[in-house]
């Protein structure tokens, strides 16, 4: 039998994201009810998905004409809800599927990052995590009091403190520091609830977590790490990935780096699982899935100033005063800087218009378009070279229509292939993730 492979989700935090495309019903004035969200998660628990990941961002983009009008009108990243509430009610909603928020360290303190992560993983039975990310954007850190954000390795020096914050904050209480004891009048014992006293460059921190253990002891921590970096950031701390490298050969070496890293640091490499974002196109006949695969082209050149402004808005750069019929060229950013050098690395020599007509017809890490067989089959042959350990799953328009397609069509596909679980092993997300 193969070895079967892990499926996760990303979801792009904003319930109004595919407002516009076809199949999203009423997204437009629905958005504030996160129904979606709930009908998302519980579709992908039944295809046994680890987790959920709610991706976030705490500004309303500018990087375009220095103005916001092209994203209010088009809805890009734009209404974002609390991502700490919204995986609070997919909590509720779930009982065995990991949920995983963002949480910015520059705009929420240890201690609260921490407590939030901490209660979520009490109410759901052990099934939370955190997307650490250091954030990117000025236009973001001026909405909590700062100048700007800190340049990109201070950013990371500034994480190391803070991660070791909020991992020491959750060591806080020991194991079996609640007692429960009614005979003696016990219900925590002191002894094993500690201060931490933890004093850094940049983050302090003294009193022991007041919410209580958590189920796992420490929440699963997941990571992006694009750059140098952020690579070694991930193998450090992360239990779960989130990669995103072009191409099947880039895939196979970021793997095989990060995990020497890991190795390297007195890490088991295979305690963190690397999944790679993917967006599948998947239809009832190959001509079916490839005609929606050119109709991503086709949308890419008629909304050309819409595409280059959301690649802005991530990277930190204002692409309206750059001529499109020109090659891209260099360019350098103090924001997300993997998802610069990906599309610098599919541009080429391509001019402009090109690369962002290219970019806005692949499916992330590598294309996958078919049938839901053909589809495994050719996720399959992904995972067999670049030697695992799954996918996470990201769609541009989350309907109940797309959504149904990879629940309902391509997983049973990859369940029938032993790719992927029929059932869940564990209760808890961690175990889940090391399941295989």
């Amino acid at each position: 039998m193969p070895s079967p492979f892990h499926l996760s989700w990303f979801l792009q935090g904003s319930s109004a994201q595919a407002w516009g495309e076809p199949w999203t019903g009423n997204i437009g004035s629905d958005w504030m009810s996160a129904e979606i969200f709930v009908d998302l998660a519980r579709a992908i628990e039944r295809a046994c998905f680890d987790y959920l990941l709610i991706e976030d961002s705490i500004f309303i983009g500018e990087s375009w004409n220095n103005s916001r009008d092209i994203f209010l009108n088009n809805g890009i990243c734009v209404p974002r809800q609390e991502p700490s509430v919204v995986a609070t009610l997919l909590a509720a909603s779930t009982k065995r599927l990991g949920i995983v928020p963002t949480l910015s360290t520059f705009a929420y303190a240890p201690y609260l990052t921490a407590r939030i992560i901490g209660s979520l993983d009490q109410i759901s039975g052990g099934r939370a995590g955190w997307n650490l990310v250091t954030g990117f954007a000025d236009l973001a850190a001026r909405n909590f009091g700062l100048d700007g954000m800190a340049d990109h390795e201070e950013r990371y020096q500034m994480a190391e403190e803070y991660v070791a914050v909020v991992k020491q904050l959750w060591d806080s209480w020991e194991p079996g520091a609640i007692r429960d004891d009614r005979e003696n009048g016990i219900l925590v014992d002191p002894a094993k609830v500690r201060t931490i006293d933890y004093a850094g460059k940049y983050y302090s921190s003294r009193r022991p977590l007041n919410s209580g253990p958590c189920p796992q002891g420490r929440p699963v921590i997941a990571q992006a790490g694009g750059s140098s970096t952020g690579r070694t950031f991930a193998a450090t701390h992360a239990d779960t990935i989130v990669a995103a490298p072009t191409g099947i050969e880039n895939m196979k070496r970021y793997r095989q780096e990060v995990r020497a890293q890991m190795a390297a640091l007195g890490r088991d490499p295979d305690s963190c699982k690397l999944l790679f974002l993917l967006s599948p196109i998947i239809a009832e006949t190959e001509e079916q899935a490839r005609w929606y695969a050119d109709q991503r082209g086709i949308q890419a050149v008629q909304n050309i100033e819409t595409r280059l402004a959301r690649l802005g808005w991530a990277v930190n750069i204002d692409f309206s005063a750059f001529d499109l019929d020109a090659p891209v060229g260099e360019l350098s950013t103090n924001g997300t800087q993997s998802t610069l050098q990906n599309f610098l690395i599919r541009a080429g020599k391509n001019t402009l218009r090109e690369a962002v007509i290219a970019n806005s017809s692949v499916g992330y890490c590598v294309d996958v378009v078919g049938t839901p067989d053909s589809a495994a089959d050719q996720m399959r042959e992904i995972m067999e070279e670049v030697g695992g350990d799954g996918f996470l799953i990201v769609l541009p328009d989350v309907s109940r229509r797309s959504i149904a397609t990879i629940t309902d069509g391509l997983v049973p596909a990859l369940q029938r292939r032993g790719l992927a679980r029929k059932a869940y092993e564990h209760a808890h997300l961690r175990d889940n993730l090391l399941a295989f």
